[in-house]
């Protein structure tokens, strides 16, 4: 059953504190940073490829494709995300640190929470990251995560939310009339590299943006839409859409959270 309303983000106004530590334990600013700044993260689901958004029951939005053939309607997408980690520019000894033996690697560290995508072209505020160390960044690193029983945290967040359980990507529509369910439990580090760097100078807070444009989810190499409930676990199109789901994420600073990377907007401009 879909929810009355639009309700965003699970954790909208979550506060995350710099996880980056010691070998004690402690938190720490991180060498060589004269100060530190805020980071807030923020996601979009832009409607790309002909596509269009219209209002659907109880005041909430659709994502509408038409192929010509068939129709696929994208009532919600939700995705379950944990941890955020910033790399410093120039540095490469991110790849295989381990917690808590790198400090040029700042990770943030939450558990589970679900982020509903939001269908009426909004950016909608996820978290923001207080206490990041004043330097030059070039990659942002975050998991989407499939929670399972093997941790306290994973179990109480399963509890909370038992459609979720071994799930980390869950999307609800229809497809020719006929609502279907489909979900993942793609399970994986996603790393994306900025361009041009983000630079965090202690003063001014900035805005990273996650655009996943869920438009190009169920669609063939050939453009045709694809059944969503084909992709589920053991179906025919199950690693296509997996593949579409990899590709389709954006990372880029948005201080002014309109959706569209800042670089872009000084290139229209000059």
């Amino acid at each position: 059953m879909r929810n009355p309303m639009r309700t965003g983000l699970t954790m909208a106004s979550l506060v995350l504190l710099l996880a980056a530590c010691d070998d004690s334990g402690s938190q720490v600013t991180g060498p060589g940073s004269a100060g530190a700044g805020s980071v807030s993260l923020s996601i979009a689901a832009p409607a790309a490829g002909g596509a269009t958004m219209a209002v659907g029951s109880g005041a909430m939005f659709d994502i509408v494709q038409n192929d010509g053939a068939s129709e696929l309607v994208i009532q919600r997408t939700a995705l379950v995300l944990r941890e955020i980690e910033l790399e410093r520019q120039f540095d490469d000894d991110c790849d295989d640190h381990l917690p808590g033996e790198d400090d040029d690697c700042e990770e943030f560290s939450t558990g589970p929470m679900i982020l509903e995508l939001p269908m009426d072209g909004s950016v909608d505020h996820v978290v923001t990251i207080n206490d990041v160390p004043a330097d030059t960044y070039d990659e942002v690193e975050f998991e989407i995560h499939k929670p399972e029983d093997n941790t306290a945290e994973d179990l109480e967040f399963i509890r909370a939310n038992p459609d979720f359980e071994r799930v980390s990507i869950r999307v609800e529509g229809t497809f020719d009339g006929s609502p279907f369910t489909y979900v993942t439990d793609l399970n994986e580090d996603q790393e994306y590299n900025l361009v041009p760097p983000l630079v965090v100078n202690g003063t001014e807070a900035v805005n990273l943006t996650l655009s996943i444009d869920v438009t190009t989810w169920f669609v063939a190499p050939g453009g045709s839409l694809v059944d969503p409930t084909s992709a589920n676990k053991g179906g025919p199109n199950e690693d296509l859409v997996e593949e579409n789901i990899e590709r389709s994420i954006e990372v880029f600073e948005d201080d002014d959270r309109d959706g569209d990377d800042d670089s872009d907007d000084s290139s229209d401009d000059s």
